[in-house]
């Protein structure tokens, strides 16, 4: 088993600490808003993911940072607001919504468009759980990172709290329950389906697959929101299932 490391990218980046309560709370908030208040949420959570990726890998000013799968486009628009040279990969044109960012392509991410090692950073955030097939949808974004270059991933996984998304905790009890329980409450249909746009993904598993791989070094796991012991969760087998909430991944691709 590879042992987990921080390595500094160029620049400042020395590894993520343990964040503030503060910001945790924040975000919670945030989240608890995000129907009535998506520009808000999301321009939020797209700061911090961006304060993440230049924690581990230093400012990403003139670099090239691919977005897979980042919907609206809130993600590559605060990259470029950076100074990156942000491009958004989104097969979904609902998704996109009507002012996309400049650098959107409509593309799978099983399929990049894009030839292999062209981005310093590959970035995808809480999509893993919305597609079939993890392992070929993160080959694809070691494929088209350089080598040196970094991975960043992560997802809710489905026995934490928000597993089951608009209509969890209720996931639970299972997931036709919840869906049922959710059009009662609100007079609208789930968006999201177990095993159509939303599937049980694991920490322990997950992990074990990465850390397999002969083509990227795992620099950290962690809790992506917990405020304190953000490493040491995701390393207690069961629990983490549970009270990771978010698994963040930062991979390094290898020579």
């Amino acid at each position: 088993m590879r042992r987990e490391h921080a390595r500094p990218g160029p620049g400042p980046g020395t590894g993520l600490r343990d964040p503030s309560l503060r910001r945790s709370l924040t975000l919670f908030r945030a989240f608890r808003r995000e129907q009535e208040d998506p520009e808000g949420c999301y321009s939020l959570l797209a700061r911090d993911a961006a304060d993440q990726v230049e924690a581990y890998d230093g400012p990403v000013k003139g670099r090239t940072v691919v977005d897979v799968g980042g919907g609206g486009g809130y993600f590559t628009e605060e990259f470029q607001r950076r100074g990156a040279h942000g491009y958004l990969f989104e097969p979904d044109l609902r998704e996109l919504g009507p002012n996309p960012p400049g650098g959107s392509v409509v593309a799978d991410g099983y399929l990049l468009p894009l030839a292999d090692g062209v981005a310093d950073v590959c970035f995808s955030s809480n999509v893993l759980e919305h597609v079939a097939d993890p392992q070929t949808f993160l080959s694809e974004m070691v494929r088209v990172t350089r080598p040196g270059g970094l991975i960043y991933v992560s997802f809710t996984n489905w026995l934490s709290p928000w597993g089951g998304h608009e209509w969890a905790p209720w996931h639970y009890l299972g997931a036709d329950r919840a869906r049922a329980r959710y059009r009662r409450r609100t007079g609208r249909p789930a968006k999201h389906t177990l095993g159509e746009n939303l599937f049980a993904v694991h920490i322990g598993p997950t992990l074990r697959q990465v850390r397999a791989r002969d083509d990227v070094t795992v620099v950290s796991a962690r809790s992506r929101y917990w405020p304190f012991l953000a490493q040491a969760v995701a390393r207690a087998p069961g629990l983490r299932e549970f009270a990771t909430w978010n698994l963040l991944l930062i991979l390094r691709r290898c020579p």
